[in-house]
């Protein structure tokens, strides 16, 4: 394993910092919207101790009409982090882009809102980078598939950003393995200018695209694992009993379950890069710590025969758009 992965032209440390949870993001976290300050110190922390990939997204605001509150803490962040210009150049934040909210949608997890048209992601995109002060977006991601457009379509508009003069770089989300195959041969592979980064679900508790992660493996696109850790509040995380591989584990390293986790993503594939959440500066310097740790073919063994069957996908990713026949 290797400290280092690589993010189409970027190179960052193996492992980023997920940004959602400071928007008060499951609402068992809204406790942070009245600590700004303690947000902008948990993503400063991560970044003095070496993360360089912050994942937001428009979405991720507390209400519908705060669209953009992420990315706006997010930024605000690097700008006023104590470093160098240097330093500051090295950092990529990786937004996204195409879920849509309105105004009786309270909380964006329940809501079916999805668009894109090739003038939404247009506005999108131009208003995440006004909302960060940039003038380019290193890495934009398209976050949900509409369920009624043809994918074709979807994906096309996606690598027009590129030609926008906006984003330099595009990913996506929430893919399966013909939608990822399908991109591949529209946008073609990171080498080839096209798609640089995968964002889907991975985890100890949730591993069901498999196929998608050894696709991005074969063309050298990063796979960014959401909920690295197992999801927040979730009652299969690594908080349960099923998990305890990890704490045997754990203890002969001498680092906490949830290093062990990071470890297991590292080792189980050279394009991961995980992006564990926190709303505490301790979370994610003790999420850092997995870097150091190289787990044996027999620790890794044992921690994947220890693991539980995959819970079945959110209802939410299960509609899929048409293909153009």
């Amino acid at each position: 394993m290797t400290s280092t992965r690589v993010i189409g032209p970027y190179k960052v440390p193996a492992i980023g910092l997920g940004c959602m949870p400071m928007s008060g993001m499951p609402p068992s976290k809204d406790w942070i919207l009245k600590e700004r300050d303690t947000a902008i110190g948990v993503i400063q922390a991560a970044l003095d101790a070496g993360v360089r990939l912050l994942d937001t997204s428009d979405i991720y605001a507390p209400t519908w009409n705060s669209v953009g509150h992420n990315e706006i803490l997010v930024a605000e962040a690097v700008r006023t982090w104590s470093a160098t210009s240097a330093q500051k150049d090295e950092v990529v934040i990786a937004t996204k882009g195409g879920i849509t909210r309105a105004p009786e949608e309270g909380n964006w997890f329940g809501i079916s809102g999805r668009d894109a048209s090739e003038h939404y992601l247009y506005r999108a995109v131009e208003a995440s980078a006004a909302k960060m002060q940039m003038s380019t977006i290193k890495l934009w991601q398209h976050h949900r598939l509409n369920h009624f457009m043809p994918f074709e379509e979807q994906f096309e508009n996606v690598m027009k950003l590129k030609a926008h003069g906006i984003v330099q770089n595009v990913g996506v989300s929430n893919y399966n393995a013909e939608q990822l195959r399908r991109a591949i041969k529209i946008g073609g592979t990171p080498a080839q200018g096209g798609l640089v980064s995968v964002q889907n679900e991975w985890s100890p508790r949730s591993r069901a695209w498999a196929d998608v992660l050894e696709i991005c493996e074969e063309h050298g696109i990063a796979f960014l694992p959401w909920s690295p850790l197992g999801g927040i509040d979730n009652s299969q995380s690594l908080e349960n009993a099923h998990f305890s591989a990890f704490e045997e584990v754990a203890a002969t390293h001498k680092v906490s379950r949830f290093a062990i986790a990071i470890a297991w993503h590292l080792a189980g594939s050279p394009v991961a890069i995980p992006i564990p959440g926190a709303t505490r500066k301790e979370s994610i310097l003790d999420s850092f710590t997995g870097l150091n740790v190289k787990l044996t073919a027999d620790e890794m063994a044992h921690l994947n025969a220890s693991l539980p069957a995959n819970p079945p996908l959110h209802e939410e990713l299960i509609p899929q758009p048409p293909f153009r026949t």
